[in-house]
């Protein structure tokens, strides 16, 4: 069956880079679909899947998506309501939380509760922000994820590494929406997600070889 994977361009996020990541994978797998980048609130309203990416400050990429004329409806529908799966990437998946505290507090879409903090390493000789490749583990929440099977399985070898450029993150008293963190002075919530949703502090189309398991398993993923 052939899947439009709508990208949503709203003026932030590596737009070009996540779409090549998906087509890739969807060219190794031999998946019929296409890969949109798209601001049409309809076009992502009739996706099968959908990817939002981001990068900066979170209250610009809320006001920028917010801009984009029916797009944050568009989303709820097709989302929350008809449980399309989603894919939110960097400040992407900053945005499924509740508040936002940077550079005061700006409301989030709300999907994951919880609030994106400042990150505060408990080793003072740690840089923010956090660059870099970094290992991620499941949580016993993530263990048995299906978008989540390429981390599990690697841990005989070794957890994968993935690249990280923040210096936010998301606390969320809702453990069992913490998937996967990483560790830089304190754990970092790594993947976040529930029902149909799932999104990444990383960015997997930065990350290499394991950043396309990822995104493959993400394409199978049938919540």
């Amino acid at each position: 069956m052939s899947e439009t994977i709508a990208i949503i361009d709203y003026g932030s996020g590596n737009l070009r880079s996540a779409a090549k990541s998906f087509e890739h994978v969807m060219a190794a797998e031999g998946l019929p679909g296409r890969v949109v980048i798209t601001d049409k609130a309809e076009e992502v309203a009739a996706a099968d899947r959908i990817v939002l990416p981001g990068q900066g400050a979170f209250a610009d990429c809320m006001n920028g998506l917010g801009a984009v004329p029916g797009m944050i409806a568009a989303l709820e529908e097709a989302v929350l309501k008809k449980g399309r799966p989603f894919f939110g990437i960097c400040v992407g998946m900053q945005m499924l939380a509740t508040r936002g505290q940077e550079h005061g507090t700006h409301k989030g879409l709300n999907w994951i509760p919880g609030d994106v903090v400042k990150m505060q390493p408990s080793d003072p000789t740690l840089k923010i922000p956090h660059m870099g490749w970094n290992e991620v583990r499941c949580t016993k929440a993530g263990a048995a994820h299906p978008v989540l099977r390429s981390i599990t399985e690697s841990l005989p070898s070794g957890p994968p590494h993935f690249y990280f450029v923040h210096s936010f993150m998301v606390e969320s008293d809702n453990t069992h929406m913490i998937l996967a963190t990483g560790e830089y002075g304190g754990p970092v919530s790594a993947i976040i997600g529930r029902d149909n949703i799932i999104g990444t502090q990383f960015h997997v189309e930065k990350s290499q070889q394991a950043g396309l398991a990822l995104i493959r398993d993400f394409l199978y993923w049938m919540p």
